[in-house]
Order: structure tokens, then sequence, then C-alpha cells
């Protein structure tokens, strides 16, 4: 997993609360068995109508938006139904992290183990941040794990909290399986204690 140490990317505002993850990604598109391919299909039904064309005029598919890695939304985000493929969607169409004032619980567990940044800040700063996405070109942000910070080049700066737990594996690119990996010599000393039975050899 890729750790999350320091990032700074354009800002996308999406100005929408009670984000659910059948709109992040719609459940006609959880077939694939890998992580990768979803983010085209990405808030499917607010991008594309029925015939499969772009609708238009949704924020992420203005220009001035294109190549943003950091998503600014209203407040219960990734609520509804639990799938790992929403944070999968966000990452695979260049996101790596969703700044809101509040997020499902599931969703940001899910973000964690894949090395996705849920960063909850206090209303009014979201607010904030969502205007000057709306109002400056190329509006970007710094988000620094490091220091738990969230900061601008125009004066802003909050701090965001985390569990220490959770700032550790994403620092240090840790999912659940590079945690069990850390412990591969006891594993190993283990198993060589336990032979396999012998219709396992």
């Amino acid at each position: 997993m890729k750790p999350f140490t320091v990032h700074r990317g354009r800002v996308a505002p999406l100005d929408r609360v009670n984000v659910d993850t059948d709109q992040i990604i719609p459940k006609q598109f959880l077939k694939r068995i890998e992580r990768t391919g979803f983010g085209q299909f990405l808030f499917y039904d607010w991008r594309f109508g029925a015939d499969g064309k772009k609708n238009g005029g949704f924020v992420l598919d203005e220009p001035r938006y294109a190549g943003a890695s950091i998503l600014v939304a209203g407040k219960n985000f990734g609520c509804g139904s639990s799938r790992e493929h929403a944070v999968w969607a966000l990452a695979d169409f260049g996101f790596r992290a969703v700044i809101s004032s509040s997020f499902a619980d599931i969703f940001a567990n899910n973000g964690t183990k894949n090395g996705f940044l849920a960063v909850q800040l206090r209303e009014d700063d979201v607010a904030q941040l969502m205007q000057r996405a709306q109002d400056i070109d190329d509006y970007q942000l710094t988000i620094d794990l490091e220091q738990c910070e969230v900061r601008d080049d125009q004066g802003f700066r909050a701090n965001f909290p985390i569990d220490d737990f959770i700032r550790h594996c994403l620092l240090n690119g840790l999912d659940d399986i590079g945690l069990t990996l850390r412990h591969e010599s006891e594993i190993a000393a283990y198993e060589s204690t336990h032979p396999a039975p012998a219709a396992l050899q």
C-alpha cells in the first residue's frame, strides 16, 4: 500500500451532503474483482444519462478541476451500504483524500485499508475550502498527515483528528496484510514447529 505522508494537490468541490456509496459507485459496476477500473464509473448517475453519454455540468467534468486529487464534500460522506469499491473508484479516478465535516465509519475504515485519507474538519472550515475551490482557479491544498494539518497558500490552516494507530498505518503504508507480514519471522518460526498434516503435503 502506498504510504500517505504529505500530499499537495488540486481541489475539486462537491457541494452535496449525504453522498452515499451507491452514488459514488453504483451497484451495477461492482462485478469486477480487481481494484482498478472503477474510476470511469465514479458518480456515474450524476455524470451520465441513461444513454451512457455525459450530461455535462457535473463538477468533476469541468476542465478547471481536471487532475484534482483532493475532494471537498458536504457532511456525512460515504454513507449507505458498505462497499470498498467506493474507495477504489475514488482512488482510481485520481483522488488521494476526501475532506468533509463527517464520514460514515465504514467508508473511512475502508479508506484506511487502501491508503486513502478521510480528513474531518469543522463545517465552517469545510465551507471555506469549498468556496475557495469554487472561486480560485487551480486551488490547491496540502494535507500533511505527519502534522495532522491541512493548509493552503492563502493562509488557511487547520488541524484534523485521527486515531494514532490509523495514522501509523497510513504513514507507513500498512494495510492488514502488511501488518501481518511484519511478523513474518515469528509466523515462520511457529509453522516450523507445527508441520502440516500429511494429507496437506
